[in-house]
């Protein structure tokens, strides 16, 4: 059984991959950079301290940054534990998929999709009551990892794993927050 979720996984990868077009390789190339977003991480500060003012914006920010730490921290132990090769690194994949970054750490689960989900499902939490859009922030990570398929060195399966985990952080240290009462 798990020899065919392998295989599938593979062959997702392979078919997502090669709808990649050559003209859009500098623009997911951008997509995938974390500092293409610095803009965005911004945004989401300016919001917080506006809805929620200095004091309790910089609790919600601790509360955030915990998320990260913890999701990074997290990840890369997960992958060390799992010890996965990513795809660019995979020889019998080599002629199958593009490839335009070569990143040599492993690949289960994605950090892009941890902690960019993370991040955004602990803002969409904090700031769900106060910002109408604020769902639509998910474009952000589902971006991200989509990018992350496309320059070939994440599995599909280390996307989906990713975003579960992050997401899961974040409603958990969130929901950990209100319930001792720093949040509301």
């Amino acid at each position: 059984m798990l020899e065919t979720l392998k295989a599938w996984d593979r062959e997702l990868l392979v078919w997502l991959n090669s709808i990649g077009v050559e003209n859009w390789d500098n623009f997911w190339l951008f997509i995938t950079h974390i500092e293409s977003w610095f803009a965005l991480f911004i945004y989401f500060f300016i919001l917080i301290f506006y809805f929620y003012g200095f004091k309790k914006g910089c609790i919600v920010l601790l509360g955030l940054f915990a998320t990260v730490v913890f999701t990074i921290v997290f990840t890369d132990f997960a992958k060390d534990f799992v010890a996965r090769l990513r795809p660019n690194n995979v020889e019998t994949l080599g002629e199958f998929i593009r490839v335009l970054q070569k990143p040599t750490n492993y690949s289960f689960f994605s950090g892009h999709a941890s902690s960019s989900f993370a991040i955004t499902t602990y803002v969409v939490l904090s700031l769900r009551k106060y910002h109408k859009y604020v769902y639509f922030f998910y474009t952000w990570p589902l971006l991200f990892v989509l990018s992350r398929i496309y320059v070939g060195v994440h599995y599909p399966s280390d996307i989906f794993v990713g975003a579960l985990v992050g997401t899961s952080i974040a409603v958990g240290i969130f929901g950990l927050l209100r319930k001792v009462k720093y949040l509301s």
